[in-house]
This record gives C-alpha cells, sequence and structure tokens, in this order.
C-alpha cells in the first residue's frame, strides 16, 4: 500500500476570541508543527444570525488568517448547533425521548433526523456553506455536522420519526403489486399473530416506547434499522452539496462506543472517517473496566479501548482516517475527569499513528473560559500560555519530520463487527449487563494481549484472502453466504456464542443455530447467568454471563467441569457455545494463532504492540517503566523498531 503521510492539527474557535488576536494564533500553531485547524462546526448563529442574513466577513477574515500562516483548513458543515430562531420556525424538530419527552434548546444536537423542515434548513445553510468556500485555496476538508449520535440523539420518538418510520415499513415490506406496503407480509414477519398484535394497515404501527412491558423485538429491531439509516440519509444530503461545489475531502467525526448507528453505512458516503479520542473520559462508563483497572489506568486510559477504534475507523473509512479531537488534559463532562499522565498525550498520538491515522488533531486550541466545556483543558490555557500538552504536541512534531510517513499493512487477524448486531443484542440481551460490543472488545483485548495486530472488517466482508485467523462472535443474524465465505476462507475462524441465533426478521431460525457448514453442533438452550456463577472449563478459564447447551457428535475441543460441551471444531471451525472470560479467550486465541501459525508474545500488563509495513510499535499504558520482549519501555513510552530490525535491536523514543 502506499505510504501515508501523517500530521497534526488542532480544533479552533475563531468567533471564541478577539479578532485581533488570530494572526498570533496562528503563527503559534504554525510554530508547533500544526498543518491541520478545524473551524466552523458551531458557528451555525454567527454566520447566520437571523434567517437569510449572513454574516460571512469574520470567517472569510478567519480563513485567510489561518491560510496565510501555512494551515489548511478542516471546515465543518454547524448543523449539530442550529440558532434559536431555527427552532422558532420548526418547534416540533426536535427529538422526543424514550419517555415521550421533548428535548431542549439551550445546549447542541437539538433535532430529530427525520424532520423535513430541519432537513430543509440544513440543505439551505450547507449549500451557502459550500457555496462560499468549496474552492478556497486554503480549505483542506470538510466535516460534515459533529458527532452523530452523542448525547444519545439517533433514536427520536417524534411524531415526524413515527411517520418517516411507517413510510421506511412500506418500504421494507413492499406490496407485490401497486404501491404500498404488504402489511399481511409485516405481521408474519414480525409474528404478530403473539399477543394479538396483527395491525390492519401501517398507519396503526406506533413507535417501540412507552409500552406497558416490552415491545416486539422484531419491531424495536426494525425501528433501530430505520433510525440508523435516517442519520446517513441526512448525512448524505450534505455530502451530496459539498461535493457538487467541492473537491476537498469530506469527513465525520465518530465517537467512541457510540453504535445506535451504522458507521459503515455513513462512511460508504465519505472519504475519511474519523473519531473524538477521550482516553481518559471513556475509561469508566464505556470501557468496561474493573475498578482495579479504572485505578491502575486512571491517567493512561484502558490500553486497548482506543485501538479497538483506531482499527474499527480504519475499516470505516476504507483505510483512510484522522482523529479529530484528541484529548490533551482533563476534560469536563466524565465521571472523574484527571489530567492525563506526563508522556500520555504523546503516546496517543503515536498510537493512532501506528494504527493508520493520517492526522491527529487535539481538542482544542486554548481552553475556553465561558459556557459549558470551561473545564475542557486544550494546548493553551485561558490566559493563552502553553498548557503542558503543547510540549508533547511540538515533540511529536519534531519527530514527525524525521520519520513523516507510515505504511499500512493488512494485519494476520480479522475481527468483525456489525452494528446490527449490536443492535439485536440490545433489544434482547438475555441477561444485564450483556451486550455485543463488549463481546467483541474482549475478544479484541485476547487478541491484543497476545502481541496480535488486528485488522476490524464490516459484515459484509466475504473475501478473506488477506488473512490467517478470523474471529466473528455474537453475529445474532448470519447469511448463509457469510458463514460459506467463512468456513471456505481457509482461515483459522472462530465464531459464537449467539451466532446465527435470528434470522433477519428476529426469528429462531430452524434447523437451530448456528447452522453453519461443515460443523456438527447444534444450540439446544441458552442461560444467561449471575456475574457470581461462572462456570469453570477443563484446562482452565470460564464460560461467564451467556452459555449455550451444545448438542454435537463432534469430539469437544472444551469442556467444563461437568463434562458438557463448551467449544467445538471441524476442519479450521470452532465454535464457542459462552461468553468466556480473558483466561478462556486468551486459550481460544492461542488455539486459533496455532491453527494459524502465528506467533503468540505476551504481552505484560498495561503494555501493547502494533505492526505496520515497515515498523513495529510498543507501547507502555502503565504509571511505571516496563520490562517488554523488544527491552525497557518507561512509563507512558514508546518504542519504535523497523521491522528489518526487530529481531537485532531496537529505537527507544
Amino acid at each position: 500500500m502506499t505510504a501515508l503521510r501523517r500530521t497534526l492539527g488542532v480544533c479552533y474557535y475563531p468567533e471564541h476570541w478577539p479578532e485581533a488576536q488570530w494572526t498570533e494564533d496562528a503563527r503559534r500553531m504554525a510554530a508547533a508543527g500544526l498543518t491541520w485547524v478545524r473551524i466552523g462546526e458551531f458557528a451555525w448563529g454567527r454566520i447566520e444570525p437571523e434567517p437569510g442574513r449572513f454574516d460571512w466577513g469574520w470567517l472569510d477574515r478567519a480563513i485567510a488568517t489561518l491560510g496565510a500562516a501555512g494551515l489548511k483548513v478542516v471546515l465543518g458543515t454547524p448543523t449539530a448547533t442550529p440558532p434559536k430562531w431555527v427552532l422558532d420556525r420548526h418547534p416540533d424538530m426536535l427529538a422526543v425521548d424514550a419517555e415521550g419527552r421533548a428535548r431542549k434548546f439551550g445546549s447542541r444536537r437539538h433535532y430529530c433526523f427525520s424532520h423535513e423542515g430541519y432537513l430543509a434548513e440544513s440543505r439551505r445553510i450547507v449549500t451557502e456553506l459550500a457555496r462560499r468556500y468549496g474552492r478556497n485555496p486554503h480549505l483542506g476538508a470538510w466535516q460534515t455536522d459533529n458527532e452523530y449520535g452523542c448525547h444519545d440523539t439517533v433514536l427520536s420518538y417524534s411524531d415526524s420519526a413515527r411517520q418517516a418510520f411507517r413510510e421506511w415499513l412500506r418500504g421494507a415490506f413492499p406490496a407485490e403489486r401497486g404501491n404500498g406496503g404488504d402489511i399481511g407480509a409485516l405481521n408474519r414477519a414480525w409474528g404478530n399473530v403473539f399477543w394479538s398484535m396483527d395491525y390492519a394497515d401501517f398507519d396503526d404501527i406506533d413507535l417501540p416506547n412507552l409500552t406497558v412491558t416490552e415491545p416486539n423485538p422484531a419491531h424495536s429491531l426494525a425501528f433501530r434499522r430505520f433510525s440508523s439509516a435516517q442519520v446517513a440519509r441526512y448525512n448524505r444530503a450534505q455530502v451530496e452539496i459539498i461535493r457538487a461545489y467541492s473537491d476537498a475531502p469530506i469527513a465525520h467525526n465518530y465517537m467512541g462506543r457510540v453504535t445506535e448507528f451504522d458507521h459503515f453505512a455513513l462512511g460508504a458516503d465519505l472519504d475519511i472517517a474519523s473519531w473524538d479520542s477521550y482516553p481518559l473520559g471513556f475509561l469508566e462508563d464505556r470501557v468496561g473496566a474493573s475498578a482495579e483497572d479504572q485505578r491502575h489506568f486512571a491517567r493512561q486510559g484502558d490500553p486497548d479501548f482506543q485501538a479497538f477504534h483506531h482499527d474499527l475507523y480504519r475499516a470505516v473509512g476504507r483505510g483512510r482516517w484522522w482523529i479529530m479531537e484528541q484529548q490533551p488534559g482533563p476534560v469536563n463532562w466524565a465521571p472523574y475527569n484527571p489530567a492525563p499522565l506526563p508522556g500520555m498525550v504523546r503516546l496517543w498520538t503515536w498510537e493512532a499513528f501506528a494504527h493508520g491515522a493520517e492526522a491527529v488533531c487535539y481538542f482544542r486550541w486554548r481552553q475556553a473560559p465561558f459556557a459549558q466545556e470551561q473545564m475542557h483543558a486544550g494546548l493553551l490555557r485561558p490566559d493563552s500560555r502553553d498548557a503542558p500538552a503543547l510540549a508533547e504536541a511540538r515533540q511529536v512534531a519534531d519527530e514527525l519530520a524525521a520519520a513523516p510517513e507510515v505504511c499500512p499493512a493488512a494485519a494476520p487477524v480479522a475481527l468483525m463487527f456489525d452494528y446490527d448486531a449490536d443492535w439485536a443484542w440490545t433489544v434482547q440481551p438475555h441477561g444485564r449487563g450483556l451486550a455485543y460490543f463488549q463481546l467483541v472488545f474482549d475478544h479484541y483485548r485476547a487478541l491484543r494481549r497476545a502481541g496480535l495486530s488486528v485488522d476490524i472488517v464490516p459484515a459484509d466482508t466475504r473475501d478473506f484472502a488477506a488473512y490467517r485467523a478470523v474471529l466473528a462472535p455474537g453475529l445474532m443474524h448470519m447469511p448463509d453466504d457469510l458463514k460459506q465465505a467463512l468456513t471456505s476462507s481457509g482461515c483459522a475462524v472462530a465464531l459464537g456464542p449467539r451466532s446465527g441465533a435470528r434470522d433477519g426478521q428476529f426469528t429462531i431460525p430452524v434447523p437451530l443455530p448456528p447452522a453453519i457448514p461443515g460443523l456438527d453442533v447444534t444450540v439446544a438452550r441458552v442461560e444467561s447467568l449471575r456475574p457470581d456463577m461462572p462456570i469453570p472449563v477443563r484446562g482452565g478459564g470460564a464460560v461467564r454471563g451467556y452459555r449455550e447447551e451444545l448438542e454435537t457428535a463432534l469430539e469437544p475441543l472444551w469442556r467444563d467441569v461437568s463434562g458438557a460441551p463448551v467449544a467445538v471444531r471441524a476442519g479450521r471451525a470452532t465454535y464457542v457455545g459462552g461468553w468466556g472470560d480473558d483466561a478462556l479467550l486468551d486459550r481460544l486465541v492461542a488455539e486459533l494463532a496455532g491453527q494459524a501459525g502465528l506467533t503468540v508474545t505476551p504481552m505484560p500488563r498495561g503494555v501493547r504492540t502494533r505492526d505496520t509495513g515497515a515498523e513495529r510499535f510498543w507501547f507502555n499504558h502503565n504509571p511505571h517503566p516496563a520490562d517488554t520482549p523488544a527491552g525497557p519501555i518507561p512509563a507512558a513510552g514508546v518504542l519504535r523498531q523497523p521491522l528489518q530490525s526487530v529481531s537485532t535491536g531496537s529505537e527507544n523514543t
């Protein structure tokens, strides 16, 4: 693959600062080695203070000032923060939560994706922006909106969403003749004979909230699919306008562990995937770390959570991806907001580059002394003095001058991630705390503990020729061609639990799952387990949370302490009938690596490695030095090795 140039950037809000300060800010950004400056994504009210009255002068001058300093602008469309007058025009544009309460003005992301009036307003402002700046010589890239899905804003139970959902269902269940949908087909697919839930018309169908008890899971899954499609539709409207006026690449900035919409579907319309990386902010409520790990990694972040998303968004961007917002210091919104350990901002930056990032942009340039994010650190303090992270950013810039390029390379292992499977698990977790994301992340952690580099791939992947092992746990719906592609790939393949447990309309299929070609195993019964009821497995490890009773004529690969099958193998395909703890997942990875001819290098706690096409990186996420197979690494340290000299020496950076 072609080598990519690694660059740095920052997020900047010229509308927050006196115009006399802009030139000095731009000069300092360039002197710090920054290339990119993202602006504009929250500035609708300053661009269009009244309906139809535009004030472009300040934005023209801001872009010119940044460009004169040699910086490239990433221009955000400002649709995440519609001004109050837009809401006054469209008072029903607000999203409605699952309890039936409309969201309010006074923050951000205050719109429903299904509201046609707001979509028209968005098209209008994006058209004006793209027409004015699409060919500007200082424009380097675009960002659509900001953080779709943040603050639980994908699922809206508004009147607009209700009407749009009905129309979407008509398209999902088309009539054989004429216009409209086939309500009988929907009733049969959803099993609406149960509890006398048959509908006579699509207009009878409401949204799956505020029901007396749980709604039909097929109904809930359909609503989540619809809601995801609405996000993609909304984003596509912006992309189509921008492309009519500009050739600059278009990105969106996703969020960690936000799975309410399909990022692969959205990414198909974009040129670059980016995400907003907040290792300390995410540690407690999104990582699922133990209390001990939360303490140990409080100032460093989880060793695998950031890397997982780097690999995910590399796949979403089809190889092109950025960090649009990198945490530079304490944030304002997490349960606890410690300062990073010295060296961690640099480590996070190099970690992103090791996973193939083209750019890492820090959020933000100067800490705001006002409003909701005044406790969120930047590269500068509110008084414009250097904050600690600026020195680390300058250090990375100096290091990049000597090593500006990264050579991407396929990893030996593929891990499949599917947003539709996440929705299915969310609709029917079957046990408290059981989540598809966590299941996949647990497998990812096991691969990383074994010193293996990983590619994340979407569920529509059918060509696995680049890989030696493939893991696809928890895919509730598995089309037959995916099963066939996996089992005929020649890779060492691991499936389960809950693989193929439902068809596309959330019905238990017959033959019973997993129905994998060439693999004689049937899930006869399932159970969810209390956290204090793990089932030990002979040879080490245990099943926790979720367990399947397997019927098979094969000799089990693993048995639990009672002798019941836990995992079976036929050829190069392995089915695991339960959610393994760390020890059991380590055994699974060792088994697959042995089949695939891969070398397992057990990692010390908090140490991880990643290979590119030309380098091997080692990262020490610990608050103390660590001994590694490549040599000692200081706390929050990074070690780089040219691959050709991995066995003979290293370069400690």
